[in-house]
């Protein structure tokens, strides 16, 4: 065998001693925490793979949660939306950045004051987390997503600030979709207020591992036994790595195989979709 061959062996045994100890380490897990789109949906349809994942997940009795920066929703509003997209995924396996916001301010301020921008999934999360909703001296300014920023309520957001209301936000994305095309979110309203009071706010969700953190105390998880799988390596990877998790890494929404050496950190795995996944579980 040529020195070509010889080499084009070893890699390809290389390339196999690799996939089995991925299948080994995926094997171990205990607890997974996946982001939800461009993992399991994409433009509202389910990605080939994540309803047999979910089910995998279920009948084996594996701890999981669906991890979402998206603030708009409740849980029990995910689950229709996602049930729609052909997903059947309970609401207790669900976390948005809305409710770990209202569990870190729990944290912070049991029974505290918040003056919101947001809808009903931060709205509602933070009512059940026992704080009071009120423009009238908030000991925070709570901005999450939603579809309608009014000029009013962010001239508001920002007195409240200067005034010495602390500043939460539920997370850093600055647009959002929608079928006319990007609009702008949570993290560009953020940076307007930001401008006006020279205040940064504290950003709660990915790629804050806060966000994981959270999510594993909601399924006490540990994080030698957790995995997070996302298709980001901005957020997911790198906030799955900093909280001391297994990271794998799909091609199935933003980060392509190109991206990934941009990065100077590395995914534990890297797979076409979650349906690569299923059989290593």
């Amino acid at each position: 065998m040529s020195d070509e061959g010889l080499k084009r062996a070893e890699r390809h045994e290389q390339a196999e001693q690799a996939e089995r100890e991925d299948a080994r380490a995926n094997s171990e897990i205990e607890c997974w925490l996946t982001d939800m789109d461009g993992v399991l949906v994409h433009e509202n349809q389910a990605i080939p793979g994540a309803a047999e994942l979910i089910n995998r997940w279920v009948d084996t009795s594996k701890r999981f949660l669906v991890l979402t920066n998206n603030s708009i929703y409740t849980p029990r509003d995910l689950r229709a939306r996602l049930k729609a997209s052909g997903l059947d995924i309970p609401e207790e396996n669900i976390w948005t950045s809305a409710l770990a916001t209202a569990q870190f301010l729990k944290n912070q301020m049991p029974g505290g004051r918040a003056y919101v921008i947001g809808e009903a999934g931060l709205t509602t999360a933070l009512h059940e987390a026992g704080f009071i909703l009120t423009d009238q001296h908030p000991d925070f300014v709570v901005l999450g997503e939603t579809r309608s920023y009014s000029f009013e309520a962010i001239t508001k957001a920002i007195r409240l600030i200067l005034d010495g209301a602390r500043f939460i936000a539920t997370n850093p994305d600055a647009t959002g979709p929608s079928a006319d095309g990007p609009l702008p979110a949570t993290g560009a309203v953020a940076a307007l207020i930001t401008a006006a009071t020279n205040r940064d706010p504290y950003i709660v969700g990915k790629p804050n591992p806060m966000m994981f953190r959270s999510a594993m105390n909601r399924i006490e998880a540990h994080s030698e036994t957790t995995a997070m799988i996302g298709d980001r390596m901005d957020t997911d990877i790198i906030a799955g790595m900093e909280a001391g998790l297994r990271t794998v890494l799909v091609l199935s929404g933003i980060t392509q195989r190109p991206d990934i050496a941009k990065y100077p950190f590395r995914p534990d795995q890297v797979l076409n979709s979650v349906a690569d996944l299923v059989p290593e579980i």
